[in-house]
Protein backbone atom coordinates (compact mmCIF):
# COMPACT_ATOMS: atom_id res chain seq x y z
CA UNK A 1 0.00 0.00 0.00
CA UNK A 2 1.68 3.39 -1.00
CA UNK A 3 2.36 5.74 2.00
CA UNK A 4 -0.18 7.85 3.09
CA UNK A 5 1.23 11.35 2.93
CA UNK A 6 -0.33 14.04 5.59
CA UNK A 7 -1.47 16.98 4.17
CA UNK A 8 0.28 19.66 5.37
CA UNK A 9 -0.61 23.38 6.15
CA UNK A 10 1.01 26.18 3.70
CA UNK A 11 1.97 28.49 5.97
CA UNK A 12 2.47 31.98 4.91
CA UNK A 13 4.61 34.53 6.47
CA UNK A 14 2.96 37.72 7.50
CA UNK A 15 4.58 39.47 4.83
CA UNK A 16 3.62 37.36 2.37
CA UNK A 17 -0.33 37.05 2.86
CA UNK A 18 -0.61 41.07 3.68
CA UNK A 19 0.90 41.35 0.02
CA UNK A 20 -0.96 39.28 -1.18
CA UNK A 21 -4.37 40.38 0.20
CA UNK A 22 -2.77 43.66 -0.81
CA UNK A 23 -3.13 42.76 -4.39
CA UNK A 24 -6.30 40.98 -4.21
CA UNK A 25 -8.20 44.63 -3.00
CA UNK A 26 -6.36 46.78 -4.97
CA UNK A 27 -7.40 43.79 -7.92
CA UNK A 28 -10.85 44.09 -6.86
CA UNK A 29 -11.02 47.95 -6.47
CA UNK A 30 -9.69 48.86 -10.20
CA UNK A 31 -12.27 45.88 -11.34
CA UNK A 32 -14.76 47.94 -10.03
CA UNK A 33 -13.81 51.42 -10.96
CA UNK A 34 -13.41 50.22 -14.46
CA UNK A 35 -16.99 48.52 -14.38
CA UNK A 36 -18.51 51.85 -12.90
CA UNK A 37 -16.86 53.55 -15.78
CA UNK A 38 -18.31 51.41 -18.42
CA UNK A 39 -21.53 51.92 -16.46
CA UNK A 40 -21.31 55.86 -16.58
CA UNK A 41 -19.70 56.21 -20.29
CA UNK A 42 -23.40 55.97 -21.82
CA UNK A 43 -24.67 58.16 -19.43
CA UNK A 44 -22.31 61.27 -20.20
CA UNK A 45 -22.33 60.35 -23.89
CA UNK A 46 -25.96 61.15 -23.79
CA UNK A 47 -25.65 63.99 -21.20
CA UNK A 48 -22.71 65.48 -23.53
CA UNK A 49 -24.98 65.08 -26.23
CA UNK A 50 -28.12 67.06 -25.20
CA UNK A 51 -25.98 69.57 -23.94
CA UNK A 52 -24.38 69.94 -27.51
CA UNK A 53 -27.75 70.49 -29.00
CA UNK A 54 -28.94 72.88 -26.47
CA UNK A 55 -26.04 74.68 -26.09
CA UNK A 56 -25.39 74.25 -22.61
CA UNK A 57 -22.07 73.37 -21.20
CA UNK A 58 -20.72 73.70 -17.87
CA UNK A 59 -18.35 76.81 -17.14
CA UNK A 60 -15.64 77.03 -15.34
CA UNK A 61 -14.58 80.50 -14.28
CA UNK A 62 -11.31 81.81 -13.45
CA UNK A 63 -9.57 84.74 -12.43
CA UNK A 64 -7.47 86.61 -14.86
CA UNK A 65 -5.04 89.49 -15.14
CA UNK A 66 -5.41 91.82 -18.51
CA UNK A 67 -2.97 93.88 -19.58
CA UNK A 68 -4.03 97.43 -20.57
CA UNK A 69 -3.62 98.16 -24.31
CA UNK A 70 -2.67 94.83 -25.76
CA UNK A 71 -4.60 91.80 -26.80
CA UNK A 72 -5.05 88.72 -24.72
CA UNK A 73 -4.16 85.79 -25.76
CA UNK A 74 -6.43 83.29 -23.87
CA UNK A 75 -9.84 82.84 -24.93
CA UNK A 76 -12.99 83.82 -23.30
CA UNK A 77 -16.94 84.27 -24.22
CA UNK A 78 -18.11 85.80 -26.62
CA UNK A 79 -19.89 88.90 -25.64
CA UNK A 80 -23.44 87.73 -27.61
CA UNK A 81 -26.59 87.92 -25.69
CA UNK A 82 -29.30 85.13 -25.77
CA UNK A 83 -32.70 84.95 -24.52
CA UNK A 84 -33.98 82.25 -27.28
CA UNK A 85 -35.00 78.95 -25.72
CA UNK A 86 -34.91 77.02 -28.52
CA UNK A 87 -32.42 76.26 -31.66
CA UNK A 88 -33.44 74.40 -34.87
CA UNK A 89 -32.77 71.02 -33.23
CA UNK A 90 -34.99 71.62 -30.33
CA UNK A 91 -37.29 73.25 -30.87
CA UNK A 92 -40.21 70.04 -31.96
CA UNK A 93 -38.70 68.16 -29.27
CA UNK A 94 -39.23 70.84 -26.59
CA UNK A 95 -42.19 72.26 -28.10
CA UNK A 96 -44.47 69.06 -27.94
CA UNK A 97 -42.80 67.68 -24.46
CA UNK A 98 -44.04 71.05 -23.34
CA UNK A 99 -47.34 70.78 -24.73
CA UNK A 100 -47.70 67.21 -23.65
CA UNK A 101 -47.01 67.44 -20.13
CA UNK A 102 -50.48 69.17 -20.14
CA UNK A 103 -53.63 66.27 -19.15
CA UNK A 104 -55.60 67.78 -21.78
CA UNK A 105 -53.29 67.45 -24.53
CA UNK A 106 -51.97 64.18 -23.37
CA UNK A 107 -55.45 62.79 -22.94
CA UNK A 108 -56.56 63.17 -26.55
CA UNK A 109 -53.15 62.04 -27.84
CA UNK A 110 -54.14 58.68 -26.82
CA UNK A 111 -57.71 58.46 -28.02
CA UNK A 112 -56.26 59.68 -31.78
CA UNK A 113 -53.64 57.08 -31.36
CA UNK A 114 -56.58 54.75 -30.26
CA UNK A 115 -58.22 55.25 -33.60
CA UNK A 116 -55.41 52.82 -35.22
CA UNK A 117 -56.60 50.22 -33.70
CA UNK A 118 -59.44 48.40 -35.47
CA UNK A 119 -61.05 46.62 -32.80
CA UNK A 120 -61.80 49.35 -30.97
CA UNK A 121 -62.11 52.17 -34.06
CA UNK A 122 -65.32 54.12 -33.82
CA UNK A 123 -64.80 57.01 -36.54
CA UNK A 124 -62.78 58.22 -39.06
CA UNK A 125 -58.84 59.10 -37.31
CA UNK A 126 -58.82 62.38 -38.98
CA UNK A 127 -62.03 63.57 -36.52
CA UNK A 128 -59.34 62.97 -33.69
CA UNK A 129 -56.18 64.27 -35.16
CA UNK A 130 -57.27 66.75 -36.90
CA UNK A 131 -58.00 69.38 -33.48
CA UNK A 132 -55.32 67.88 -31.51
CA UNK A 133 -52.99 68.96 -34.73
CA UNK A 134 -54.31 72.46 -35.10
CA UNK A 135 -54.07 72.94 -31.30
CA UNK A 136 -50.23 71.79 -31.62
CA UNK A 137 -49.94 74.07 -34.65
CA UNK A 138 -51.37 77.39 -33.06
CA UNK A 139 -48.88 76.73 -29.84
CA UNK A 140 -45.67 76.13 -32.29
CA UNK A 141 -46.75 79.47 -34.57
CA UNK A 142 -46.97 81.55 -31.11
CA UNK A 143 -43.70 79.74 -29.58
CA UNK A 144 -41.90 80.63 -32.83
CA UNK A 145 -42.76 84.12 -32.80
CA UNK A 146 -41.81 84.69 -29.37
CA UNK A 147 -38.68 83.55 -29.99
CA UNK A 148 -38.37 84.93 -33.06
CA UNK A 149 -38.59 88.59 -31.08
CA UNK A 150 -36.07 87.52 -28.85
CA UNK A 151 -33.89 86.85 -31.33
CA UNK A 152 -34.64 90.52 -32.85
CA UNK A 153 -34.05 91.98 -29.77
CA UNK A 154 -31.00 90.28 -29.02
CA UNK A 155 -29.36 91.59 -32.46
CA UNK A 156 -30.25 94.46 -31.67
CA UNK A 157 -28.42 95.00 -28.97
CA UNK A 158 -25.25 92.94 -30.08
CA UNK A 159 -25.23 95.39 -33.04
CA UNK A 160 -25.00 98.32 -31.45
CA UNK A 161 -21.76 100.03 -31.76
CA UNK A 162 -19.07 101.27 -29.65
CA UNK A 163 -15.79 102.92 -29.91
CA UNK A 164 -12.46 101.06 -29.53
CA UNK A 165 -9.55 102.69 -28.83
CA UNK A 166 -6.39 101.01 -30.56
CA UNK A 167 -2.54 101.81 -31.00
CA UNK A 168 -3.88 103.40 -34.55
CA UNK A 169 -6.76 105.63 -33.61
CA UNK A 170 -10.32 104.82 -32.90
CA UNK A 171 -12.76 102.69 -34.34
CA UNK A 172 -16.35 101.41 -34.61
CA UNK A 173 -17.28 97.98 -33.46
CA UNK A 174 -19.95 96.31 -33.03
CA UNK A 175 -21.34 95.14 -29.04
CA UNK A 176 -20.80 91.06 -30.14
CA UNK A 177 -17.02 91.72 -31.17
CA UNK A 178 -15.36 93.55 -28.15
CA UNK A 179 -13.52 91.05 -26.17
CA UNK A 180 -11.38 90.67 -23.61
CA UNK A 181 -9.07 93.75 -23.51
CA UNK A 182 -10.32 95.79 -25.44
CA UNK A 183 -10.00 99.76 -24.56
CA UNK A 184 -14.20 100.76 -24.80
CA UNK A 185 -14.83 104.47 -25.29
CA UNK A 186 -18.82 105.10 -23.62
CA UNK A 187 -20.25 108.44 -23.62
CA UNK A 188 -22.75 109.99 -21.61
CA UNK A 189 -26.24 108.09 -21.70
CA UNK A 190 -24.80 105.19 -23.90
CA UNK A 191 -25.27 101.79 -22.76
CA UNK A 192 -22.11 99.42 -21.14
CA UNK A 193 -21.82 96.70 -23.36
CA UNK A 194 -19.33 94.33 -20.76
CA UNK A 195 -17.94 94.60 -17.72
CA UNK A 196 -15.16 96.78 -17.07
CA UNK A 197 -12.59 98.49 -15.31
CA UNK A 198 -13.40 102.71 -15.45
CA UNK A 199 -9.47 103.38 -16.50
CA UNK A 200 -10.33 107.10 -17.59
CA UNK A 201 -13.18 109.84 -17.90
CA UNK A 202 -13.28 113.14 -19.25
CA UNK A 203 -13.77 114.68 -15.63
CA UNK A 204 -10.48 116.14 -14.23
CA UNK A 205 -11.19 114.48 -10.58
CA UNK A 206 -11.72 111.14 -12.77
CA UNK A 207 -15.15 110.57 -11.16
CA UNK A 208 -18.33 109.71 -13.17
CA UNK A 209 -21.98 108.69 -12.45
CA UNK A 210 -23.65 105.65 -13.53
CA UNK A 211 -27.25 104.40 -13.60
CA UNK A 212 -28.21 100.51 -12.57
CA UNK A 213 -31.73 100.59 -12.69
CA UNK A 214 -31.60 97.97 -15.20
CA UNK A 215 -29.10 96.00 -13.22
CA UNK A 216 -30.43 96.27 -9.35
CA UNK A 217 -33.21 98.42 -9.95
CA UNK A 218 -32.42 101.43 -8.33
CA UNK A 219 -32.92 104.95 -9.80
CA UNK A 220 -30.45 106.52 -8.07
CA UNK A 221 -27.05 107.37 -9.61
CA UNK A 222 -23.52 105.49 -8.37
CA UNK A 223 -20.20 107.19 -8.24
CA UNK A 224 -17.38 105.42 -9.77
CA UNK A 225 -13.93 106.21 -9.95
CA UNK A 226 -10.74 105.81 -12.53
CA UNK A 227 -7.76 104.07 -12.16
CA UNK A 228 -5.41 106.92 -10.27
CA UNK A 229 -2.55 106.19 -12.26
CA UNK A 230 -4.32 105.91 -15.94
CA UNK A 231 -6.19 108.90 -14.96
CA UNK A 232 -3.07 111.07 -14.58
CA UNK A 233 -1.65 109.97 -18.00
CA UNK A 234 -2.10 113.40 -20.15
CA UNK A 235 -3.94 111.64 -23.13
CA UNK A 236 -5.41 108.40 -24.47
CA UNK A 237 -2.56 107.88 -26.20
CA UNK A 238 -0.60 106.97 -23.41
CA UNK A 239 -2.16 103.75 -22.42
CA UNK A 240 -0.42 102.10 -25.32
CA UNK A 241 2.77 103.11 -23.84
CA UNK A 242 2.62 102.23 -20.94
CA UNK A 243 3.07 98.43 -19.28
CA UNK A 244 0.25 97.52 -16.53
CA UNK A 245 -2.06 94.87 -16.15
CA UNK A 246 -5.25 94.68 -14.27
CA UNK A 247 -5.90 91.45 -12.18
CA UNK A 248 -9.68 90.71 -11.90
CA UNK A 249 -11.05 87.66 -9.61
CA UNK A 250 -13.26 84.99 -10.82
CA UNK A 251 -16.84 85.99 -12.13
CA UNK A 252 -19.13 85.80 -9.26
CA UNK A 253 -22.79 87.41 -9.46
CA UNK A 254 -22.74 89.49 -6.52
CA UNK A 255 -23.22 92.75 -8.11
CA UNK A 256 -21.92 95.07 -5.11
CA UNK A 257 -18.02 93.65 -4.76
CA UNK A 258 -15.39 93.08 -6.68
CA UNK A 259 -11.23 92.47 -5.96
CA UNK A 260 -8.94 93.41 -8.54
CA UNK A 261 -5.43 94.92 -7.98
CA UNK A 262 -3.82 97.22 -11.24
CA UNK A 263 0.11 97.05 -11.10
CA UNK A 264 2.23 99.21 -13.38
CA UNK A 265 6.08 98.62 -14.40
CA UNK A 266 6.85 101.15 -16.73
CA UNK A 267 7.33 103.77 -16.78
CA UNK A 268 6.57 104.26 -13.32
CA UNK A 269 6.41 101.37 -10.92
CA UNK A 270 2.89 101.78 -8.96
CA UNK A 271 0.13 99.03 -7.60
CA UNK A 272 -3.42 99.81 -6.91
CA UNK A 273 -6.35 97.85 -5.28
CA UNK A 274 -9.43 97.70 -7.60
CA UNK A 275 -12.88 97.41 -5.39
CA UNK A 276 -16.43 97.87 -6.92
CA UNK A 277 -15.80 102.00 -7.36
CA UNK A 278 -13.73 101.15 -9.69
CA UNK A 279 -16.42 99.09 -12.06
CA UNK A 280 -18.58 99.81 -14.64
CA UNK A 281 -20.85 96.40 -14.68
CA UNK A 282 -22.74 95.15 -18.75
CA UNK A 283 -26.13 97.08 -19.00
CA UNK A 284 -25.81 99.89 -16.60
CA UNK A 285 -25.93 103.42 -18.43
CA UNK A 286 -23.24 105.82 -18.32
CA UNK A 287 -24.80 109.02 -16.85
CA UNK A 288 -22.38 111.81 -16.38
CA UNK A 289 -18.99 112.51 -19.10
CA UNK A 290 -17.15 109.98 -21.34
CA UNK A 291 -15.31 107.30 -19.90
CA UNK A 292 -12.29 104.79 -21.11
CA UNK A 293 -13.35 101.15 -19.64
CA UNK A 294 -10.61 97.96 -19.67
CA UNK A 295 -13.29 94.90 -20.47
CA UNK A 296 -12.48 92.57 -17.89
CA UNK A 297 -15.77 90.01 -18.24
CA UNK A 298 -17.83 89.47 -21.43
CA UNK A 299 -20.91 87.52 -22.31
CA UNK A 300 -21.91 84.68 -20.12
CA UNK A 301 -19.68 85.98 -17.38
CA UNK A 302 -20.71 89.52 -16.77
CA UNK A 303 -22.50 90.29 -13.91
CA UNK A 304 -26.25 90.61 -15.40
CA UNK A 305 -25.92 87.73 -17.20
CA UNK A 306 -25.06 85.53 -14.30
CA UNK A 307 -28.24 86.96 -12.44
CA UNK A 308 -30.28 86.02 -15.06
CA UNK A 309 -32.21 82.79 -15.68
CA UNK A 310 -32.22 80.33 -17.94
CA UNK A 311 -35.42 80.96 -20.33
CA UNK A 312 -38.38 78.78 -19.52
CA UNK A 313 -42.11 78.50 -20.70
CA UNK A 314 -44.51 80.20 -18.32
CA UNK A 315 -47.60 79.03 -17.73
CA UNK A 316 -50.66 80.85 -15.94
CA UNK A 317 -53.14 80.16 -13.33
CA UNK A 318 -55.70 79.76 -16.12
CA UNK A 319 -54.26 77.21 -18.44
CA UNK A 320 -53.56 75.29 -14.56
CA UNK A 321 -56.86 75.58 -13.73
CA UNK A 322 -58.26 73.84 -17.21
CA UNK A 323 -55.61 71.43 -17.03
CA UNK A 324 -57.37 70.31 -13.43
CA UNK A 325 -60.48 70.77 -14.37
CA UNK A 326 -59.87 68.19 -17.59
CA UNK A 327 -59.12 65.81 -14.86
CA UNK A 328 -62.20 66.37 -13.29
CA UNK A 329 -64.13 65.58 -16.53
CA UNK A 330 -61.81 62.61 -17.46
CA UNK A 331 -63.34 61.02 -13.96
CA UNK A 332 -66.68 62.05 -14.99
CA UNK A 333 -66.00 60.22 -18.11
CA UNK A 334 -64.65 57.22 -16.54
CA UNK A 335 -67.90 56.88 -14.32
CA UNK A 336 -70.37 57.43 -17.24
CA UNK A 337 -68.41 54.72 -19.26
CA UNK A 338 -68.55 52.49 -16.20
CA UNK A 339 -72.26 52.94 -15.75
CA UNK A 340 -72.83 52.34 -19.58
CA UNK A 341 -70.75 49.03 -19.14
CA UNK A 342 -72.49 47.79 -15.89
CA UNK A 343 -76.20 48.37 -17.51
CA UNK A 344 -75.18 46.49 -20.69
CA UNK A 345 -73.25 43.61 -19.07
CA UNK A 346 -69.67 42.10 -18.77
CA UNK A 347 -70.19 39.50 -21.14
CA UNK A 348 -67.54 39.36 -24.35
CA UNK A 349 -64.62 41.48 -24.92
CA UNK A 350 -65.82 44.10 -22.20
CA UNK A 351 -62.66 45.95 -22.35
CA UNK A 352 -63.18 46.80 -25.92
CA UNK A 353 -66.76 48.43 -25.28
CA UNK A 354 -64.84 49.92 -21.92
CA UNK A 355 -62.73 51.47 -24.37
CA UNK A 356 -65.09 52.50 -26.51
CA UNK A 357 -67.34 53.88 -24.18
CA UNK A 358 -64.52 56.45 -22.98
CA UNK A 359 -63.83 57.73 -26.53
CA UNK A 360 -67.82 58.27 -27.06
CA UNK A 361 -67.77 60.73 -24.03
CA UNK A 362 -64.78 61.83 -24.99
CA UNK A 363 -66.27 65.06 -26.38
CA UNK A 364 -67.62 65.98 -23.01
CA UNK A 365 -63.74 67.38 -22.47
CA UNK A 366 -64.06 70.26 -25.00
CA UNK A 367 -60.43 70.37 -27.13
CA UNK A 368 -61.85 73.88 -28.78
CA UNK A 369 -61.65 75.26 -25.35
CA UNK A 370 -57.53 75.10 -25.97
CA UNK A 371 -57.82 76.31 -29.38
CA UNK A 372 -59.79 79.79 -28.11
CA UNK A 373 -57.54 80.48 -25.47
CA UNK A 374 -54.49 80.61 -27.55
CA UNK A 375 -56.10 82.40 -29.85
CA UNK A 376 -57.43 84.80 -26.99
CA UNK A 377 -54.15 85.30 -25.83
CA UNK A 378 -52.77 85.82 -29.13
CA UNK A 379 -55.50 88.55 -29.89
CA UNK A 380 -54.74 89.78 -26.29
CA UNK A 381 -51.17 90.63 -26.82
CA UNK A 382 -51.81 92.25 -29.57
CA UNK A 383 -54.40 94.91 -27.85
CA UNK A 384 -51.89 95.43 -25.67
CA UNK A 385 -48.63 96.11 -27.65
CA UNK A 386 -51.24 98.83 -29.77
CA UNK A 387 -53.00 100.25 -27.02
CA UNK A 388 -52.70 104.14 -27.72
CA UNK A 389 -52.87 104.56 -23.50
CA UNK A 390 -49.61 102.52 -23.10
CA UNK A 391 -47.22 103.87 -25.82
CA UNK A 392 -44.46 101.90 -26.30
CA UNK A 393 -45.72 98.58 -24.28
CA UNK A 394 -43.97 95.48 -25.60
CA UNK A 395 -45.47 91.86 -24.46
CA UNK A 396 -42.39 89.55 -24.18
CA UNK A 397 -44.33 86.34 -23.65
CA UNK A 398 -47.82 86.07 -25.02
CA UNK A 399 -48.35 82.64 -22.66
CA UNK A 400 -49.15 84.52 -19.41
CA UNK A 401 -50.66 88.08 -20.66
CA UNK A 402 -54.44 87.41 -19.26
CA UNK A 403 -52.54 87.10 -15.58
CA UNK A 404 -52.53 90.76 -15.78
CA UNK A 405 -56.47 91.14 -15.50
CA UNK A 406 -55.92 88.72 -12.68
CA UNK A 407 -53.23 91.41 -10.40
CA UNK A 408 -55.27 92.19 -7.20
CA UNK A 409 -52.93 93.49 -4.61
CA UNK A 410 -49.69 95.12 -5.97
CA UNK A 411 -46.86 95.26 -3.27
CA UNK A 412 -43.85 97.69 -3.58
CA UNK A 413 -41.31 98.20 -1.06
CA UNK A 414 -40.88 102.13 -1.47
CA UNK A 415 -42.85 105.10 -3.28
CA UNK A 416 -40.27 105.46 -6.33
CA UNK A 417 -41.11 102.26 -7.66
CA UNK A 418 -44.49 103.22 -8.38
CA UNK A 419 -43.67 106.73 -9.13
CA UNK A 420 -40.92 108.95 -10.62
CA UNK A 421 -38.16 110.46 -8.05
CA UNK A 422 -38.30 114.14 -9.74
CA UNK A 423 -38.32 117.48 -8.09
CA UNK A 424 -40.35 120.36 -9.40
CA UNK A 425 -39.28 123.67 -8.30
CA UNK A 426 -41.96 125.51 -6.89
CA UNK A 427 -40.01 128.45 -4.26
CA UNK A 428 -36.84 129.83 -2.74
CA UNK A 429 -36.84 130.89 0.68
CA UNK A 430 -33.01 132.80 1.34
CA UNK A 431 -33.38 134.22 4.91
CA UNK A 432 -36.42 137.08 4.51
CA UNK A 433 -36.71 136.91 0.75
CA UNK A 434 -38.61 134.51 -1.26
CA UNK A 435 -38.66 133.68 -4.96
CA UNK A 436 -40.72 131.76 -7.27
CA UNK A 437 -41.21 130.51 -10.41
CA UNK A 438 -42.58 133.83 -11.49
CA UNK A 439 -39.79 136.10 -9.83
CA UNK A 440 -36.97 133.97 -10.77
CA UNK A 441 -35.74 135.77 -13.57
CA UNK A 442 -34.48 138.23 -11.13
CA UNK A 443 -32.61 135.59 -9.48
CA UNK A 444 -31.20 134.92 -12.81
CA UNK A 445 -30.03 138.16 -13.58
CA UNK A 446 -28.38 138.44 -10.04
CA UNK A 447 -26.29 135.18 -11.01
CA UNK A 448 -25.57 136.76 -14.28
CA UNK A 449 -24.21 140.14 -13.10
CA UNK A 450 -21.71 138.39 -10.41
CA UNK A 451 -20.17 135.92 -12.89
CA UNK A 452 -19.67 138.67 -15.15
CA UNK A 453 -18.95 141.34 -12.74
CA UNK A 454 -20.40 144.21 -14.79
CA UNK A 455 -23.49 145.46 -13.54
CA UNK A 456 -27.03 145.06 -15.40
CA UNK A 457 -29.17 147.71 -16.73
CA UNK A 458 -31.70 148.46 -13.85
CA UNK A 459 -30.25 146.96 -11.32
CA UNK A 460 -26.86 148.68 -10.37
CA UNK A 461 -28.01 151.56 -8.58
CA UNK A 462 -30.72 149.17 -6.38
CA UNK A 463 -29.11 146.48 -4.98
CA UNK A 464 -29.13 146.52 -1.61
CA UNK A 465 -27.20 144.94 1.12
CA UNK A 466 -29.83 142.21 2.03
CA UNK A 467 -29.65 141.08 -1.74
CA UNK A 468 -25.92 141.10 -1.75
CA UNK A 469 -26.01 138.33 0.96
CA UNK A 470 -28.78 136.33 -0.62
CA UNK A 471 -26.77 136.22 -4.07
CA UNK A 472 -23.99 135.00 -1.83
CA UNK A 473 -25.74 132.16 -0.36
CA UNK A 474 -27.36 131.43 -3.66
CA UNK A 475 -23.85 131.11 -4.47
CA UNK A 476 -22.88 128.89 -2.12
CA UNK A 477 -25.99 126.28 -2.28
CA UNK A 478 -25.70 126.12 -6.02
CA UNK A 479 -21.66 125.64 -5.75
Amino acid sequence: MPEEIPLQNSSLSGDEEEYLLQYTTDHSTEMDRVRRNRQNIFGRFFRQLWRYFTCQWETKYRDRSVAVGAETKESFPRNRIKNQKYNIITFVPLVLFLQFKFFLNLYFLLMACSQFIPGIRIGYPYTYWGPLSFVLLVTMIREAIDDYRRWKRDSEINSMKYVKLTKLGRVTVKSMKIKVGDLIVVEKDQRLPADMVLIRTSEKTGSCFIRTDQLDGETDWKLRLAVTSTQALNSDEELFDIAAQVYAEKPQRDIHSFIGTYSQTSPTVSRESLAIDNTLWCNTVLASGTAIGLVIYTGKETRSAMNNSEPRSKVGLLDLEVNQLTKVLFGAVISLASLMLCLKGFDGPWYKYMFRFVLLFSYLIPISLRVNLDMGKAYYTWCIQRDKRIPDTVVRSTTIAEELGRISYLLSDKTGTLTQNVMHFRKLHLGTVSYSNETFDEVASLLAQYHSQTPVSGHSQTLSSTRVITLRRILEASA
